[in-house]
Formats: structure tokens, C-alpha cells, sequence
């Protein structure tokens, strides 16, 4: 495997890379960075890594700039001293997220979880599977993570998608809460139009988790099961397309 390693303590880096050498040999590191600004000029003069370990804070930015300036497809293993960039993570290709330091039997299972995902979900690279969709036909089950694990989720057990503070969520009808690696508009070509609807900018909800619903001031207020933390309001200007959707 082609690993690139972006980390700005040489110690921590040496120690990674015995590590990946440990666990098997074959592995081949194909750079060593240390800040922002270097990682994109390596990224514009090299072909893509199989796998990136990425630690979050760099010499001169956070790491998160790097995937913010250049759309990468590989897949992102981070590594930090804390806890508190879990979340802002998952907007990129985040594969896992390893707390330093970073012991050998949690990295095996990190690098075994790509082979598990290749084995079942890819034909090529993985990158292949973290790229959006680009067909048309409505997908059956989504691909969604869950702590250190990826999960696979019937299109049918799905009551609605919402995003928060910029993550997308999946919420199945026993009301568990689910991150993903697809942006609501994405998410819209995979869906089966029958079924779901983009209620606003944060929702999209399957028809058979609306419970009832209200006019409000022209616009129309959904009532979710699970319910949800807020009011659902479809706008005035979505309102008749909602109404003729739900009619059938």
C-alpha cells in the first residue's frame, strides 16, 4: 500500500512508519510532510497515495486546509493528541481517527478496515467508493459510520437525512443516528423520489416517517417519527410540490 504521512514530529513519524513496517512490510511510505503548504505542492506534483495518515495540527495550519484548498478522493486516517476534531473529521474522506500516541493493535485494526471495505465494497480503490454517486437509479442501502465502523443501511430503514454543524446525518426508524460522507444534494440524485423528499436545506425524509403535518402561515410544518430536535417547515415556494408529492 502506498502510504503518504503528513505529521510535523519527526519522532511521531518515525515511530508510524516502524509501525506500518511492522504490520507488513510490503507497505511503502511515498512521502514524509510536515505543513500545509508543503502537503499541496506534493499533492500537485504527485499521483494519489492508497492512504493518508494526517495528523490535525501542523506546523503552519490546521491539516483540515489542506482538504479544503484540493479535492483529494484517498482515504484519511487523522491522528491527534485530541478528541475534540472527531467531528469536523467526518467532512472529508476520514476513514478512521487515531488518538496518539498511536498504539499497534488499534493502527492494525485502522489498516484492516480497508481491507475489509475493499473486499466488500470496491471493485478498484477504495476511493472509488468515497467518491459520490454519479447514476441515476435509486440506491438500496447506503454506506454510514458508526464510532470506528462502517455500516450498511436499507434505503427502507431510513426515516430522514439531516445535516449538522456541516455533517450529514442518517436517522433510521429506531431512531439511532448515523454520520455519512455525502452532502444532502448528493444524497438527492441516490434517492428514490417516490419515497423521500428534500423538505428544506437540513432535511430530506422518507414519507413513511411523517406522522402528520400542518399548514403554517403558508408554508407546511412536518411532524417526524423519530421525532426530530426541531421544527420541520417546508417553504412557501416548496409547499404545493410537497403537498402534490405526498398526495402520490
Amino acid at each position: 500500500m502506498r502510504i503518504l504521512i503528513i505529521e510535523d514530529e519527526p519522532l511521531a513519524t518515525q515511530k508510524l512508519e516502524a509501525l506500518l513496517m511492522s504490520i507488513d512490510p510490503k507497505n511503502e511510505i511515498v512521502g514524509r510532510l510536515e505543513s500545509v503548504k508543503e502537503t499541496i505542492a506534493w499533492l500537485d506534483a504527485n499521483n494519489s497515495p492508497d492512504l493518508a495518515f494526517v495528523d490535525v495540527q501542523l506546523t503552519d495550519q490546521n491539516s483540515f486546509e489542506i482538504f479544503r484548498k484540493r479535492q483529494t478522493q484517498f482515504p484519511i486516517i487523522f491522528t491527534t493528541a485530541y478528541d475534540k476534531y472527531i467531528l469536523e473529521s467526518f467532512e472529508y474522506n476520514t476513514l478512521d481517527y487515531l488518538l496518539k500516541p498511536i498504539q499497534e493493535p488499534r493502527l492494525r485494526k485502522a489498516l484492516e478496515k480497508i481491507e475489509t471495505l475493499e473486499s466488500h465494497f470496491f471493485q478498484n480503490k477504495l476511493g472509488q467508493f468515497l467518491k459520490p454517486s454519479s447514476g441515476k437509479t435509486a440506491k438500496e442501502r447506503f454506506i454510514v459510520k458508526r464510532g470506528i465502523d462502517y455500516l450498511s443501511i436499507q434505503a427502507k430503514e431510513v426515516a430522514y437525512f439531516f445535516s449538522e454543524h456541516k455533517i450529514v446525518f442518517l436517522k433510521d426508524k429506531k431512531g439511532n443516528n448515523f454520520i455519512m460522507d455525502r452532502t444532502l444534494r448528493e444524497l438527492e440524485s441516490d434517492l428514490d423520489q417516490k419515497y423521500f423528499f428534500r423538505a428544506n436545506r437540513k432535511y430530506i425524509v422518507n414519507i413513511s416517517a411523517i406522522h402528520k403535518f400542518k399548514s403554517d402561515h403558508g408554508k407546511v410544518q412536518l411532524e417526524l417519527i423519530p421525532e426530530a430536535q426541531e421544527d420541520i417547515l417546508v417553504s412557501k415556494e416548496n409547499a404545493p410540490a410537497f403537498r402534490k408529492w405526498i398526495a402520490g
